[in-house]
């Protein structure tokens, strides 16, 4: 299955829909929030099902704005992150999908991408195409998930067009800037 993940659009989905005119043989599209609204409008452009949560930007304060996506890999665990605190650290969602039963979190709210395997479960972030907040022009991911496997990768907008290069990894850095901001 080739799954093709966004998040954190706030009603600006130019560059998502560019991304997608280029794609080929997509399966599924998860949107993590950040307008729930952009979710529904992409499903219509599309034509193939888009699963998206709501992010704080939709109201949404509830633990339990999330959804479980099953596939052949196993159970992906999707939320925007916010209530997890998700700027300070991914280890609650590491917690909670291993509490479900989940072999993968896919997770927003920070517009920074994130793809990281940590006790046999993958965290991603496919960081934002509309505001990004890592030094690029903006990012998504692409995930291929089979019984065998789960394979992501984080794609740059810059890759398409030639455009600025992607940052250099300053994780620790990041965190303390967008600590204080959930």
């Amino acid at each position: 299955m080739k799954i093709f993940v966004i998040s954190d659009t706030h009603g600006r989905t130019e560059k998502v829909e560019e991304v997608w005119n280029r794609l080929t043989d997509v399966d599924l599209v998860l949107h993590l929030g950040d307008y729930e609204k952009d979710a529904q409008r992409l499903a219509q452009i599309f034509g193939v099902e888009v699963i998206g949560v709501k992010g704080n930007m939709d109201g949404s304060y509830s633990r339990e704005d999330y959804r479980i996506v099953d596939t052949e890999y196993g159970k992906l665990l999707l939320t925007h992150g916010h209530m997890d605190q998700v700027k300070i650290s991914p280890l609650n969602l590491l917690y909670r999908a291993q509490e479900l039963g989940c072999r993968a979190v896919l997770f927003g709210h920070t517009h920074i991408p994130f793809y990281e395997e940590e006790s046999g479960i993958y965290l991603v972030n496919p960081g934002s195409l509309s505001q990004p907040r890592d030094g690029s022009e903006g990012s998504y991911a692409i995930l291929h998930t089979s019984e065998k496997g789960f394979h992501c990768a984080i794609v740059y907008y810059s890759s398409l067009h030639g455009g600025k290069k992607p940052p250099q990894t300053r994780r620790l850095r990041n965190m303390l800037n967008y600590s204080d901001r959930f």
